[in-house]
Formats: structure tokens, sequence, C-alpha cells
């Protein structure tokens, strides 16, 4: 099995790498049999130095390579044919703009293990960027703060050499005695949770944050049911707002009215409610003074999150009265922070971090013939795509156990198998079928003779 490291080619440019040189040192340790090669990358935040410097070949041809691992899409003229790719395709939302690069996978039979869909079996992602997005997207929230409070001036995240820098900039701010609430408790509401802890901010219950006031700065932590609660009164488990969160509405408000700083770290899925509406951010109770959007759902249930924001650029302000974007340093706008690629401010440790995971999870895989199911989860079946032009988006991911079967139900071979299968039934249906119209035809006539005589 020949792995390859590939050039990120999307723009803007993502420095970001799946495997550092490290991790790819310990593949080729742990699984001898494993062959690696790198394609040489002129943005990577590790060089191709350094990568060589460990042992690890730099090329610029990987085509000898069995499976290509990427970050971020791969063009459509880069993608090469017959091969097995992991990136992250913003396809399985059904995106429209990615609709072409869909097209193109399967027409180069490729099989594509997006990034997104490797799952363990309880259907929990494995592998991800989202500690570091909360890391990042906390430090911003902290950082617009003290620019809109005109109380301190933190540089930016991408200008930082690693998590380790970016702590100790924080060690030299004083924060004002604020209220900061935080939703979100998986990995990205781990890596906010970590700034928050660095900087010794207290946390506190919702019932303190709700109604007490406090001589330093706090903040709180919540879960789904903190902020929303059932419309017919009911309480009950939490697994009752993922399997109905329509039946839900939202008590995020009371925040509203006490917070300075909203950290969103949420997962917000479709048909929940929103944290606050447009109408809602009018009110004279509403106090916030930040939103550092992580969760980047644009017009969805953050109101003031009216577009992304750029790692240039990455504050806006939101004019609750007239709906319309301001200079944040408007004394009546929410300051919004709601970039969308936040991991790529660090680079080096997203990128160490990831690598772990992918070592851990998924290249394991390769090489245990797949024992606990994670590639054929991924591997996308493209015998259920949608046989319109659209071709846009009916995926289903395989649930076989063995690697095998992905490669046999590449489009093609499964196009002609499929014929083959359907071609042969009807040869062998024929018999029985002409059985049948011979005894019917002389039913008929036997009907036919008894009604004249």
């Amino acid at each position: 099995m020949k792995f390859a490291v590939i050039q990120e080619r999307k723009s803007p440019p993502d420095r970001r790498v799946v495997l550092d040189p490290e991790s790819c040192k310990t593949l080729l340790s742990n699984f001898p049999s494993a062959e690696l090669i790198v394609e040489t990358s002129p943005i990577r935040v590790f060089s191709d130095a350094e990568y060589s410097k460990v042992g690890i070949e730099v090329v610029q041809d990987v085509s000898a390579a069995d499976v290509l691992i990427g970050v971020k899409e791969v063009p459509i003229k880069a993608l090469i044919p017959n091969k097995s790719y992991f990136f992250f395709s913003h396809t399985i939302k059904k995106q429209p703009y990615n609709r072409d690069l869909l097209r193109a996978i399967l027409d180069k039979n490729i099989t594509l293990y997006d990034h997104e869909t490797l799952i363990d079996q309880k259907n929990h992602r494995l592998i991800g960027f989202g500690y570091y997005a909360g890391v990042v997207g906390a430090y911003n929230g902290i950082r617009t703060l003290g620019l809109k409070d005109r109380t301190f001036d933190l540089p930016k995240a991408t200008t930082l050499n690693g998590l380790e820098e970016l702590h100790s900039e924080l060690d030299y701010i004083s924060l004002p005695n604020i209220k900061i609430v935080l939703t979100g408790s998986g990995r990205v509401g781990q890596g906010a949770k970590e700034i928050l802890d660095h900087l010794k901010i207290k946390q506190v219950s919702v019932d303190d944050f709700l109604n007490k006031d406090f001589n330093e700065s706090v903040y709180v932590q919540l879960d789904v049911l903190d902020y929303c609660e059932r419309i017919d009164g009911k309480y009950l488990r939490k697994s009752d707002f993922f399997k109905h969160p329509e039946a839900y509405r939202s008590t995020f408000e009371r925040f509203t009215s006490v917070a300075d700083l909203f950290v969103a770290g949420h997962f917000y899925g479709k048909g929940a409610p929103a944290f606050f509406t447009r109408e809602q951010a009018k009110a004279d109770s509403f106090k916030l003074k930040v939103v550092a959007d992580i969760s980047c759902d644009i017009d969805g249930p953050v109101a003031c999150t009216i577009r992304p924001s750029t790692i240039e650029n990455p504050i806006y302000g939101y004019d609750a009265q007239s709906e319309t974007e301001v200079d944040y340093m408007n004394a009546n706008a929410i300051a919004v922070m709601a970039v969308d690629n936040l991991p790529c401010e660090l680079p080096k440790d997203a990128s160490d971090g990831f690598g772990d995971l992918f070592l851990t999870h998924v290249i394991p895989a390769f090489f245990n013939g797949d024992k606990d199911g994670i590639l054929a989860r991924a591997a996308m079946d493209w015998n259920t795509l949608s046989t319109d032009c659209s071709c846009s988006a009916k995926l289903r991911f395989t649930s076989d156990s063995a690697l095998t079967r992905s490669a046999i139900r590449r489009s093609s071979s499964w196009k002609i198998l499929s014929t083959l299968i359907f071609s042969l039934s009807i040869f062998l249906a024929l018999p029985l079928v002409i059985s049948m119209a011979e005894a019917r035809r002389m039913r008929i006539g036997k009907k036919i003779l008894n009604s004249e005589n």
C-alpha cells in the first residue's frame, strides 16, 4: 500500500497538512509494509526539507501512490483517475457548488473517503480540526472584545508561532468583569473552554450566571437543554432534542440579557430553534457586545452572523435596528467574528493534532482488514448517486465490512456487472415467461370454446 501526502491547491491557500513529518515517520515505523511519498509544496506549513530530514521522499509526481491524502477539495484537473482520496469534499450536505467535483470523481473512477464521514460505530466523528477551531475562535472572541472596548490589543493568531505563543500573549492581558456564554461540548467547545480556562476565568453554574453579579470575569458552558425547552413543557432527555428538534423552542434570550460575549461552539442541526432572532436582537434587554461565531451558519441560528469573515478581516459590525452591516466600533454594533476556516490560523498545531488522530483511527484500517468498518462506512457508494443530470447527491455510505467491496462498487465496474446480471436474469427467465404465456393462451381458448358451446 503506497500513500501520498498531496499538495493543497485550493485558493485561498491552506497551509495545513494531514500528516506532518513526525506522523509520516511514525506511519512507516508502525506499518513496515507501507510506502509513503510527499508531493512537493511551496505553501505547506512544513517545508519539503523537514520531510526529507526524517527520511520521507519528496516528489513532483504522486501518480504511483494508491491512496492520496489531502485537507481541502482537490481541483478537478488535479484528480488522478482510479485512485483513493482523502479530503474534505464539502459535498455531504449536497453543496451545489461542488456538483462538478462529484461528477468528476464518478467519471474518473475515484474512491473518496471524506474526512467528515470517518465515524465510529456510534456515528461519532473520529477526526477533525474542531479543537483548534474552538481554540482560535475563543482567542479571536477575546481579541475582538479588547479591540471594541479599547482595553487591550492582542495580535492575530495567524501571526503567532503556534499555541504556546498564543497562550503567552493571553498572559499579558487583564479582563474586565464580564460574563461569557459558551455553547457546545464537543471538540470545538473543548478547545474554546481551554482558552477560557487558561485565562483563569471562573466557570459558574447556569443559575449563578443568570442571577448573580461578580467582581471577576466568569463564564458558563451550556448544553442544549440549558438553552432549549420543549414547547409542550415536558422535560425529556437530550436525545429527544436531537430526534425532534422541531418540538423545542429557544430560551437563550435569558442569556443575551446578561452576557457580554457569546462564543458559539455548538453544532446546529436542521430544524433546531435559533439562539436568537433579529427581532430579539432589537430588544432593550439585549446586552451582547461581541459574538464569536465559530459555527458560522450564515443567516441561521445566530441572527447577527450575516456573512462569513476572513482571516485578513475577521471582524464586522451588525446593527440590530437596521439589520445591516456597520463598523464594529460603532457604539450600537454587535461585533461579529465569523471566520469560517479558523484552524488555518494555527496550521502547525492543527496539523499535528489531525495527524495523530489520522494515524490512530484511519491508517490501521488499511492493514487490519478494516475490522472496525471505518473505511467501509466512509467510502462513498457511487451506485446510489442520482442518475439525473444534477449528479449531486443521493449519497449514502456503504455498511459492508470488506474493503474489497468499495473497490468493486466503483462506478464503471459496477454498471457493467449490473448490466450482465440483468441480462442473465432475462435469459434465465425467458422460458418461464413463454410457458406462462402459453398457459394463459390455453385458458383463454378454453373459455372461448365453453362460451360457444
